[in-house]
């Protein structure tokens, strides 16, 4: 007697719906059980069943049954994880926040970052690209140590006017001999939607989607 591919059919159903797979395990269960008691009612008493194998059925049953428990749980944690989540992105509705991963907003052809060169430097490139990663634009910087402010007029090297969007800044910043130096680039923009259809909220500043684990800063 083997009902080990019933018990496993539920297993592999309970990750997307717990409940109709825990119905399913019962089902299969009280077969089993019914199956068992008809065997050993009928069974020769002189050479009696191996307890082995439905001792070993009523584990797996077992197990399947916690692994159910289990997903549930963890569905549950999930949604109050979400839940909680949620609440606490509305909070950053009207404030103003400090971005770090390079992206800014170019609105009415207009974008500005900020970037930090750890050290004074003997070159220091800008490059800004598109949101499909294309360099659209490409000039020299400041080379003096600390924060520096770059405004950005939204026009290609060429004169052309970039249509609004999430453009990045990257930093490239060397030293008399070629070595690089550290630098940073952030942006600021206030939080003016959230967006919660994904599987994580996220704030929408100008044109651009943002994560909390981008913002360095806020301010009311």
């Amino acid at each position: 007697m083997t009902v080990t591919p019933a018990a496993a059919s539920a297993a592999s159903t309970s990750s997307t719906d717990p409940s109709a797979s825990m119905k399913q395990l019962s089902s299969n269960f009280s077969t089993f059980l019914t199956l068992l008691t008809t065997q050993l009612k009928n069974q020769d008493p002189t050479a009696p069943m191996d307890s082995n194998q439905f001792t070993q059925q009523l584990v797996m049953y077992s197990q399947v049954e916690q692994q159910i428990d289990s997903n549930t749980n963890l569905k549950t944690l999930i949604a109050q994880g979400t839940s909680n989540a949620s609440a606490v992105t509305t909070g950053y509705l009207g404030k103003k926040v400090s971005i770090t991963n390079g992206n800014a907003s170019l609105t009415a052809g207009a974008a500005n970052w900020t970037y930090n060169l750890a050290t004074a430097t003997a070159n220091t490139q800008l490059t800004i690209s598109d949101a499909n990663g294309k360099n659209v634009y490409s000039g020299t910087g400041l080379m003096t140590s600390g924060n520096h402010a770059f405004a950005w007029d939204g026009k290609d090297n060429n004169g052309n006017q970039l249509p609004d969007g999430t453009y990045k800044l990257a930093v490239t910043a060397t030293d008399s001999n070629n070595n690089p130096i550290t630098s940073s680039v952030a942006s600021a923009g206030t939080v003016t939607q959230i967006d919660m259809t994904g599987s994580t909220p996220k704030l929408i500043v100008g044109n651009m989607e943002i994560s909390l684990s981008d913002i360095a800063a806020v301010a009311n």
